[in-house]
């Protein structure tokens, strides 16, 4: 009697198990029956927010819900990845992460709540976007060469300028101050539009940040562009010459934008949320989107899950020596 009542308990326990996953595959074959968040870590406007507005706007269509960015700002951009990594993984709340928070925030902030590598399932590369040095418009070194050597003599008495500790501009600054050997006084600003007023304004001398941010501003002449740190010159700015070609081999750096989503996430879900993003990085109205403001567009093979994964732990291993050594003082 004992074993029949075991065996009538069991096989209602396996009845129950498969049950539910049934009804786990068929939540996952419907995926999505409602509206998806995306949250951007930062202020809306900015490039990060920009190109997950794009990238959204064609998700929506391929998935039939429509894809709302929430943007949730603070501590270069941790807070709102924190918040988002806590959510349910049932592909329903995924973000916007960049190099800053999924490359660089480790090495920055202290009592980080996530891993970069660990925390999430990736879906999959959005966009690249290179970083331009650029100074105030008089500053009277002629080539990046000329620029570097003043930038190295004038010492702490040169400013430069960057949009909080987190920024890209930061981060990418401390990379190009490690490379040249400069020493220069760095100047906080509370985003990257009081900043770029002061370099248009001569106040401070130069920074780096992303062609998003600083191609109008070269465009128009209100400052100088010395080089773009990518293998080959920008369409967008097309007389502005690579770092390489410019004399600075070894600073070639591009930030960039990639879709996330809390680790734990149903296989098909995540399948159909990166099938979603390729068909919007493949469509040619989204791809001059993202070319049109300087942006570059990855390959299929540069942005699945895996490419991501050795995105992020190559971008975590590539910038914790440099940011800890800026903060140590170390050279």
């Amino acid at each position: 009697m004992k074993d029949a009542t075991t065996r009538t308990v069991r096989s209602l326990c396996l009845a129950l198990t498969a049950t539910l996953g049934l009804a786990g595959h068929a939540r996952a074959d419907a995926f999505p029956q409602r509206p998806i968040t995306m949250v951007v870590p930062f202020a809306a406007g900015g490039p990060t927010d920009v190109i997950a507005r794009i990238v959204a706007e064609h998700m929506s269509r391929s998935l039939g819900q429509q894809v709302v960015i929430e943007n949730v700002t603070g501590a270069g951009g941790t807070t709102g990845i924190t918040r988002a990594s806590q959510a349910a993984p049932d592909g329903y709340t995924v973000m916007m992460g960049h190099m800053g928070t999924h490359g660089a925030a480790p090495a920055l902030f202290k009592g980080l709540r996530y891993d970069p590598a660990k925390s999430f399932d990736p879906i999959g590369l959005a966009a690249g976007t290179p970083i331009v040095i650029v100074a105030r418009k008089d500053f009277a070194a002629p080539d990046l060469k000329a620029f570097i050597a003043a930038v190295k003599s004038g010492g702490t008495s040169i400013n430069q300028a960057h949009a909080g500790v987190g920024s890209v501009s930061h981060s990418t600054g401390i990379l190009f101050d490690a490379k040249t050997g400069a020493k220069p006084t760095l100047v906080v600003y509370r985003g990257t539009g009081p900043a770029l007023n002061d370099l248009m304004a001569g106040q401070v001398d130069f920074m780096t940040d992303q062609i998003v941010n600083v191609a109008p501003q070269i465009t128009g002449g209100t400052i100088k562009a010395y080089a773009i740190a990518t293998p080959e010159r920008s369409t967008v700015l097309p007389d502005v010459p690579t770092t390489k070609e410019a004399g600075l081999d070894d600073y070639e750096v591009s930030a960039w934008n990639a879709v996330f989503a809390p680790k734990g996430l149903p296989k098909e879900v995540g399948a159909k949320l990166e099938a979603a993003l390729g068909k919007a990085l493949e469509d040619e109205t989204t791809r001059k989107r993202i070319l049109d403001l300087g942006g570059t567009v990855p390959g299929s093979g540069e942005r699945g899950p895996a490419a991501l994964q050795r995105l992020v732990e190559s971008e975590v291993a590539r910038w914790t020596p440099v940011l800890r050594a800026a903060a140590d003082g170390t050279p």
